[in-house]
């Protein structure tokens, strides 16, 4: 089986997405923020989570101009010697309205930015926070360095003028030396507050996660989506679920995925766990199958999904990516052994 050029996959997939947008019901997801078209204002909100720690909900959704392509839960948590955050959104308008969050939430400055993952969502921000030390993993600034002119170019054709004035400012350090398998992670002391840091993968090429100790709140990333598709750019899916198995095991009482409602209690993490590996097995069984039989991409398309999963939030767009970014790699694996 050969590949088809760069320009009939895109035309092809882009006639399926049309297709999958006619046949499917339009879905209802929880209240999104209220974002204000005129205006260009977020709505941002800090909902606190324990005592001075916060998440900032986006909409469950895919990248639109209605939701102003805010689709990730951010955060910060101040510390007495002051705030931390955690990944600073899709845009420099996103990063200032965050920086005026923060400020009408807490009088502590913000001292340290950390960047979860390599995603243009985790960083676009970053000019709100210019002045303030940016963190992320060694392979995370790698891929931002590598990513960021196409992510611009890509955001500003999906967001439009959300997007004004935006420009990547890099994270210009490294987050303290990680392992997801010791013990307590990583710890780093910023004031009264511990955090441990675990560098994981799959969803990317490293996934931290941030886990306030006094707390118990982890901050997760891009490894749990909570109703919601999973997205797959960069995903390595044997890697992934190995991640989320480790990421299980740490007993979480409080999650914050980046994309889909927070989990409030040990067995919610588990289920918002649960929910990415079911669709990562499910995926990787079938991928798998259906490249043995020699399934092409518009057969794939064509199959019957189970209904939990076409249920979640991006469903129609987010599957079709899905399945251009991944179903080829199992179609080059079965090349590969014959």
């Amino acid at each position: 089986m050969s590949r088809p050029s760069t320009f009939s996959v895109q035309t092809f997939l882009l006639a399926v997405a049309l297709a999958l947008l006619a046949a499917v019901p339009a879905l209802v997801f929880a209240e999104a923020p209220k974002v204000d078209l005129a205006r260009f204002d977020y709505g941002l909100r800090a909902r606190a989570l324990a005592e001075g720690v916060y998440v900032v909900e986006g909409a469950n959704d895919d990248f639109t101009v209605a939701n102003g392509c805010n689709i990730i839960n951010t955060g910060f948590i101040t510390t007495g010697a002051g705030v931390v955050v955690i990944n600073t959104g899709t845009s420099k308008r996103y990063g200032e309205q965050l920086r005026a969050l923060i400020a009408r939430t807490t009088q502590e400055p913000v001292v340290q930015v950390v960047q979860l993952n390599l995603h243009p969502d985790y960083f676009l921000g970053n000019q709100g926070f210019a002045d303030v030390p940016r963190a992320a993993t060694p392979l995370t600034r790698a891929g931002v360095a590598r990513e960021a002119a196409a992510y611009e170019t890509n955001l500003y054709r999906l967001c439009g003028d959300w997007m004004l004035g935006t420009e990547t400012v890099a994270p210009d350090r490294d987050t303290p030396a990680t392992t997801a398998m010791a013990p307590a992670g990583s710890v780093w002391t910023v004031g009264q507050r511990s955090f441990e840091l675990r560098e994981f993968s799959g969803h990317t090429a490293s996934d931290l996660v941030l886990i306030d100790r006094t707390s118990g709140v982890a901050f997760v990333g891009g490894l749990v989506f909570v109703q919601r598709i999973p997205t797959t750019p960069h995903a390595l899916v044997p890697a992934w679920l190995k991640s989320l198995d480790a990421l299980e095991a740490l007993n979480l009482r409080t999650l914050v995925p980046s994309h889909g409602p927070v989990q409030t209690t040990a067995a919610a993490a588990r289920d918002g766990i649960g929910q990415t590996r079911r669709y990562l097995q499910w995926l990787d069984q079938h991928f798998s199958r259906w490249a043995a039989q020699g399934w092409e991409m518009n057969e794939v398309l064509r199959a019957p999904v189970p209904a939990e999963f076409r249920d979640w939030a991006a469903f129609r767009t987010e599957y079709v990516r899905n399945v251009a970014h991944l179903y080829p790699v199992y179609e080059q694996q079965v090349l590969g052994t014959r």
